[in-house]
């Protein structure tokens, strides 16, 4: 008969320590493991002992947390929602990544965690559709270059939950593209395929009518169906229509949408009105819009040029696409008098415009508000317009069963100025501010904490144990 040591009892403890510490990691999440298995014991069956116990507690919590109706319950904010034409004071519920419910007076103890969100406003998460978020290595270039952004470092933060990169990558680029950036961030990356087939380079690259092939764009853009979302043609100098009845061909076989900046048509002789009214489609995008150097105004009234008041007559979809210097007071406040208003409010996000006029989503949607739109029209113009231009119709909504892409928002009221790219200054009285990100119902971004318990009732760390393997080190 073999007798059992003392060794032998503590390799034992040791291993039914390490199996209950496996089970538990694999049953409950990481944070709660790294608490229950760094504790104070100081034995291996001590610490079998304090694991099984805490096993116990978080068993029946987790049983507990089964009963109720909802993940998350998000109460008593405005909730703006242009879709559903909400403008009230409402709860948003949400369960498993979706919208479970929008009501009023939905019981906290149904939700799981209830942030309080009196005095807020509760929107979809808004969609930005022109933005440049393929950065890389090359030097003056949208296209894998240091003109682009890392989108999560610019979106989140202001409540934009959704943004279609404006043609920074074609059909050559564009599976880089999505292998980088798409696939590796928080917010919903889509794109506008460039025309082009090396993308938004610098100089000549957008210039090369041989780059400009139809079949290989479209077998992309029907590849990746969906994330790709249209076409782009920008900053086209020449005196062909070329890039624009190809992209147009490219948008017919793949069903999707062109989006056009036409910067360089005035040198060229090319006329808007006929961009707009014999190439353009219903549906398409004229980005830009209050640019005012590309046929957008009447040369006598300032409002509306008939290239653009006929335009939309035929369902062309007009977008801001603000940038570094397509947004001049002198153009966006005649036409707004006019009634000439946005379809869809977007940034043209990248390097140099977030820090000019630009700034960011918000910035761009508090120019509207200080010129007199409503926030319940900036917000649909921000949300759901956006959203169907794209063929993405369960974004910028809050409709039950909708992913639970939710932005928070408070006003602030003060005195604020807003330029454009002239330096010139249109004063302002309010600001929104982002409170709140949800993407697909988990929280990214909470400016002050709003989800979170105060720090006297968070675990404390034990000291001396070490750092688990999966940290990286903090700094």
């Amino acid at each position: 008969m073999r007798l059992v040591s003392a060794a032998d009892n503590a390799d034992a403890e040791a291993a039914e320590a390490r199996n209950i510490r496996r089970f538990m990691s694999r049953k409950y999440n990481t944070l709660t493991c790294r608490y229950i298995i760094f504790t104070t014991a100081k034995t291996h069956k001590e610490e079998t002992m304090t694991l099984a116990r805490v096993w116990l507690a978080l068993s029946l919590a987790g049983i507990a947390s089964a009963q109720t109706d909802f993940d998350l319950l998000i109460k008593g904010g405005h909730v703006i929602d242009g879709k559903n034409r909400i403008s009230a004071v409402r709860d948003v519920a949400i369960k498993d990544g979706k919208i479970a419910a929008v009501a009023a007076n939905i019981a906290a103890s149904r939700a799981a965690k209830t942030v309080d969100a009196a005095g807020l406003y509760v929107t979809p998460g808004l969609v930005d559709i022109h933005v440049h978020v393929y950065p890389g290595l090359a030097k003056n270039s949208y296209a894998a270059g240091s003109w682009g952004l890392q989108p999560d470092g610019y979106t989140l933060r202001v409540g934009v939950t959704t943004v279609a990169d404006a043609g920074s990558a074609g059909w050559r680029t564009f599976e880089d593209f999505k292998t980088r950036i798409i696939d590796n961030q928080k917010v919903r990356v889509l794109s506008f395929l460039n025309i082009v087939g090396a993308g938004m380079g610098n100089g000549p690259i957008e210039q090369n009518l041989e780059d400009m092939d139809v079949k290989a764009t479209a077998d992309m853009a029907l590849k990746y169906k969906g994330t790709i979302v249209g076409i782009k043609s920008a900053h086209f100098n020449g005196a062909e229509w070329t890039p624009y009845i190809k992209a147009e061909e490219v948008g017919k076989i793949a069903h999707i949408p062109v989006m056009v900046d036409f910067g360089g048509n005035v040198r060229a002789g090319r006329t808007l009105y006929d961009l707009l009214n014999k190439y353009f489609r219903p549906g398409d995008i004229f980005t830009h819009m209050y640019g005012g150097r590309r046929g957008e105004q009447d040369p006598d009234t300032k409002g509306p040029s008939q290239a653009m008041i006929d335009g939309r007559k035929r369902g062309v979809i007009f977008d801001v696409g603000h940038g570094g210097a397509s947004f001049l007071w002198s153009c966006a406040i005649p036409l707004m008098k006019a009634g000439f208003i946005p379809d869809s409010i977007s940034t043209d996000l990248h390097y140099s415009s977030s820090n000019g006029g630009m700034k960011d989503m918000l910035n761009v949607m508090d120019k509207f508000l200080a010129m007199g739109m409503s926030l319940d029209e900036v917000i649909l113009r921000s949300t759901w317009n956006p959203a169907k231009e794209i063929q993405h119709e369960e974004l910028g909504n809050l409709s039950v069963g909708s992913p639970a892409d939710v932005s928070v928002f408070r006003i602030e009221k003060g005195k604020f100025g807003f330029v454009d790219q002239t330096g010139g200054k249109l004063p302002g009285s309010e600001k929104l501010l982002c409170e709140m990100t949800l993407r697909d119902g988990a929280i990214v971004y909470d400016l002050n904490g709003m989800s979170a318990v105060p720090w006297e009732k968070v675990p404390p760390r034990p000291a001396g144990r070490g750092q688990s393997a999966g940290d990286a080190p903090k700094k």
